[in-house]
């Protein structure tokens, strides 16, 4: 009988696993399942499966070379078994190998947690979950954070609040008891727009080594999933612990310092030569298979913002993103599951339009951001939360298919950092849980952070008529349909109060427009 059998999942490729500890190869087994439906449940981008499976078949192959006498359990690889699912695998080894314990690193996905504990209990089989040491802040001490000790209630829960208690926690850019610089947040000096000549000197894009490993995997995911989403020809993204090193490396050498300024700002290039990351870090996929720890990457940071005496508001901004947003949304997330995923604070139904899938719409913001994302499987924040995201609050889009979307298209994607960021910010589908506002503008602000709109047919400041933006349309629809809920919050009082200029003939034309709009909706 075998004593324990090690899971590992395909965002667990950190080799100070948890799940590891004690691990003795000659009594323990360990398994690892490529499954299709983890590449099916939602429509995912071909970029996004290459990157888990590639990844996940180096790991496993570095594994197995520290251990000359060969691994029990297995690695299934997609096509070679006949499991659709991770828990048919899972049942599978359970009943053939007789494990006296199941062990396993904290999932990062509630479905797959709640799958292996009924399974576990419906085979008699005991099931040890160790703690997610990758993380800086555990579950359980984000639930004392966010918890009243008195009664256990949630209290409000800001990022801005957590993050300080971070950076105190860590001693990570503090003087003392006080923030480096004598600010906690530099927000405000990190939302510059390009001049109208665009970037200049933006860092070439990075490139990882594909590998003959990787060749077959693209090769297999052409063959399995040939009508998914997205391109492989543009494929950047760091398989091994080395690459994600490499590119840790040459973000904090090269881009870092210019990543403040314009960490907001979005541009399109005349013959689409420049860089689409600008000076994003392009970490976030590393980081979230655990092939970078968020320590090494915080330290990486600091020790290039003492050597090089980098801007301290890029150095911060970036911190903030991995110490502060980061472990937060995290932490919200096994919070509020499984209620979170069933959100709806508007109750939006409608269908999200067909070209989200292919960038078919005269609304070049849209067209270029969602153009981007199947070519890379890449889009920043400010694309995902104030383009794609924003039109989809506006234009009522239900939070499930929109959360789907988010999920299906970008590489970075693993559901306990999308499902919240999606739902709580760019939908405000829990209704404020963990924010003030809805992420709402015209199209104002897409004029002001790019220049998309010099080359739309829309114009940003027209809200009627056949030149008249959808963004800006839906917005003011927006304000008006919640003008109360918007004028009694401080945070976007002075946004209603706007609405007050408004005739009544002015609501009836917009209205008009909108439902034209929306009733048209896959072919604006």
């Amino acid at each position: 009988m075998t004593r324990n059998l090690i899971l590992i999942l395909g965002d667990q490729l950190n080799f100070d696993n948890p799940a590891l500890e004690g691990f003795d190869a000659s009594q323990d087994a360990l398994l690892m399942v490529e499954a299709s439906y983890e590449a099916t449940q939602v429509w995912s981008h071909k970029a996004r499966i290459v990157l888990f499976l590639s990844a996940m078949r180096h790991y496993y192959d570095s594994l197995a070379s520290q251990y000359p006498c060969g691994l029990q359990g297995a690695y299934l690889k997609l096509g070679e078994h006949q499991f659709a699912t991770l828990k048919e695998a899972w049942a599978q080894q359970i009943a053939t190998l007789k494990p006296k314990k199941v062990i396993i690193c904290e999932p990062g996905e509630y479905r797959i947690q709640q799958d292996l504990i009924t399974l576990c209990e419906e085979m008699n089989t005991q099931l040890i979950i160790r703690d997610d040491n990758h993380f800086m802040c555990s579950k359980a001490d984000f639930k004392h954070w966010a918890t009243d000790g008195k009664n256990g209630q949630s209290k409000e829960l800001r990022m801005e609040f957590f993050y300080r208690k971070m950076r105190q926690k860590y001693d990570v850019l503090m003087d003392g008891h006080k923030p480096v610089g004598g600010l906690w947040n530099y927000d405000a000096e990190n939302r510059k727009a390009f001049a109208k000549a665009g970037p200049k000197n933006l860092p070439v894009t990075p490139k990882v080594n594909i590998d003959e490993l990787t060749q077959t995997v693209i090769h297999v995911v052409e063959q399995h999933f040939p009508h998914h989403p997205g391109s492989l020809e543009n494929f950047i993204w760091p398989v091994t612990r080395n690459q994600a090193l490499q590119f840790l490396n040459t973000f904090v050498n090269n881009q870092l310092a210019k990543f403040g300024d314009h960490q907001d700002a979005m541009w399109q290039s005349a013959d689409n030569s420049q860089s689409p990351y600008l000076w994003h870090s392009l970490l976030s996929t590393s980081l979230n298979l655990k092939l970078l720890n968020p320590r090494e990457v915080i330290a990486a940071a600091i020790t290039a913002y003492q050597k090089h005496q980098l801007p301290l508001a890029s150095v911060e901004g970036f911190i903030r993103q991995i110490l502060g947003w980061r472990e937060f949304i995290r932490g919200v997330y096994w919070l509020d599951m499984p209620h979170m995923g069933e959100a709806n604070y508007y109750q939006h139904t409608r269908a999200l339009p067909s070209w989200y899938w292919t960038g078919e719409t005269h609304m070049n913001c849209m067209r270029q951001t969602i153009n981007d994302t199947m070519k890379l499987g890449y889009g920043h924040h400010i694309q995902r939360l104030m383009v794609t995201g924003m039109f989809g609050i506006l234009a009522e889009i239900n939070p499930r298919e929109v959360e789907a979307w988010y999920l299906a298209v970008y590489v970075d994607a693993v559901e306990w950092v999308e499902l919240p960021n999606v739902t709580g910010m760019a939908l405000y589908a829990n209704g404020g849980r963990f924010t003030s506002k809805p992420y709402v503008a015209s199209g104002a602000y897409i004029k002001r952070m790019s220049n998309y709109c010099n080359h739309c047919k829309y114009k940003p400041e027209v809200k009627l008529g056949a030149d008249a933006c959808p963004t800006t349309t839906l917005y003011w629809n927006f304000l008006i349909k919640h003008y109360d809920s918007f004028s009694r919050n401080p945070r976007t009082a002075l946004m209603a109060k706007n609405v007050d200029r408004f005739s009544e003939q002015d609501i009836a034309s917009l209205k008009a427009q909108v439902q034209y709009l929306l009733k048209n909706i896959n072919t604006v």
